[in-house]
């Protein structure tokens, strides 16, 4: 998954490795938070895979003019995973 978020980041070095996994955890972490069953949040999936590289554009640096923006995208795809039976288990969200 870092290279995939590294490549998002247009990084290509490994000077911010530490921070960007920290980063991909972090959205692991949120998404479970929010109600995801563990088991669904995996990096070959191709929502979950493009939830994490959002929020990490988001969150990633600190002049990023488009954070807030990237945040409200992450929010919202957050949002309809928790939404989805597929992903959370089958708990009625209302």
């Amino acid at each position: 998954m870092i290279g995939t978020v590294k490549l998002a980041l247009r990084i290509s070095n490994n000077a911010y490795d530490a921070e960007i996994s920290d980063l991909i955890e972090e959205a692991k972490a949120d998404l479970k938070l929010c109600g995801l069953i563990d088991a669904k949040i995996v990096d070959t999936d191709v929502l979950i895979k493009r939830a994490i590289v959002t929020y990490c554009k988001a969150n990633f640096g600190l002049n990023n003019a488009d954070s807030e923006k990237l945040q409200r995208s992450y929010e919202a795809i957050r949002n309809h995973l928790t939404m989805s039976i597929d992903y959370n288990g089958g708990v009625v969200v209302v």
